[in-house]
């Protein structure tokens, strides 16, 4: 299980909440696709890796981190691909995530009726009907001619697919996800520029290796300081070249608390985020033969491997807290 489709539990009112909450999600993956006005699908697939724990784990934590930030409880499905997780999240309730087994499609799909499918509507559902093809099972054991005669070639061959459990789908980032968050807070108010830094530090090391578990780099930081007063200041860069690259990340987000200027500052949290996300393959790298920055290069990888195998507790302690 990769994908999570996720509902908060938004009342009307408070619908202008959802990109924060979409934030919540980037900070595990920056491949989440929003779905208005209450929904979003994330894909997992490098969150996975990176933390070392599965889809299901991962979406205790978002609910945990969505009630304690905002409020908010929410609906959680999870499946091996986007329609069978937003199958599944129409049977989950708050506080239960429910997940689809990758060896368990076939038998989790058969009773349901086939209006349960994303896109199957009410037209299509009584015109199967008709011809007792009520639940998904039954479709999936229909000849593709029979359902192709019934509501057309290509719409017959996709809803076999869909009810023999094949999903080709994938979740589509959209303008309000191509970005990956995090945040470090400080247990009280802290004035000590040392301490800023040392939490800066740990940011950009952790935006850096989350970027390069999903094979990302970035062209923007951006800096966000919270203070005691509640008050914030954001400050953006775009760097000189798209990088994962933690040490050029950390060099950046030092320019830009620098720049701000604050004298005894009583910060809350610092907020590094990165935007405009490309494919790292598709990035250009300038070489620099500055040894120091190979070298620097060559721990990040091992560094990387370290979290893989051990999850981001082993470099990054309390990643995951809420």
């Amino acid at each position: 299980m990769t994908i999570l489709c996720v509902r908060f539990q938004l009342p009307p009112m408070y619908e202008a909440a959802l990109p924060g909450l979409l934030g919540l999600l980037e900070e595990f993956t920056p491949v989440v696709q929003a779905l208005p006005p209450d929904g979003a699908l994330a894909d997992l697939r490098g969150a996975e890796r990176y933390f070392g724990r599965d889809a299901v784990e991962l979406a205790s934590v978002i609910r945990v981190r969505a009630l304690a930030r905002y409020g908010v409880d929410c609906a959680i499905g999870a499946g091996p691909g986007p329609m069978l997780a937003r199958v599944a999240l129409r049977e989950a309730r708050p506080g239960v995530t429910r997940a689809v087994p990758a060896d368990a499609v076939a038998e989790f799909l058969a009773g349901k009726p086939v209006t349960a499918l994303p896109g199957v509507g009410a037209a299509t559902a009584r015109t199967l009907d008709e011809y007792g093809l009520d639940t998904l099972g039954r479709v999936a054991a229909a000849p593709l001619s029979t359902l192709q005669r019934l509501i057309g070639a290509r719409a017959g061959r996709e809803l076999r697919e869909k009810a023999s459990g094949i999903d080709r789908g994938r979740v589509v980032p959209n303008a309000v996800s191509r970005s990956l968050v995090t945040e470090r807070t400080f247990p009280l108010d802290e004035l000590d520029p040392d301490r800023h830094r040392r939490a800066l530090l740990s940011a950009a090391e952790e935006i850096g290796a989350r970027l390069r578990a999903v094979e990302k780099v970035c062209r923007t930081l951006t800096l966000t300081v919270r203070y005691a007063d509640r008050s914030a200041t954001t400050r953006g860069r775009a760097l000189k070249e798209p990088t994962a690259h933690s040490a050029a990340l950390t060099r950046t987000a030092y320019g830009m608390y620098e720049a701000l200027g604050l004298q005894r500052a009583r910060v809350r949290a610092l907020v590094l985020r990165a935007e405009d996300l490309t494919p790292a393959d598709q990035a250009a790298h300038q070489l620099t033969f500055d040894p120091v920055d190979e070298k620097t290069r060559r721990i990040e990888e091992t560094a990387d491997r370290v979290r893989a195998k051990f999850g981001p507790q082993a470099v990054f302690p309390g990643a995951l807290a809420a």
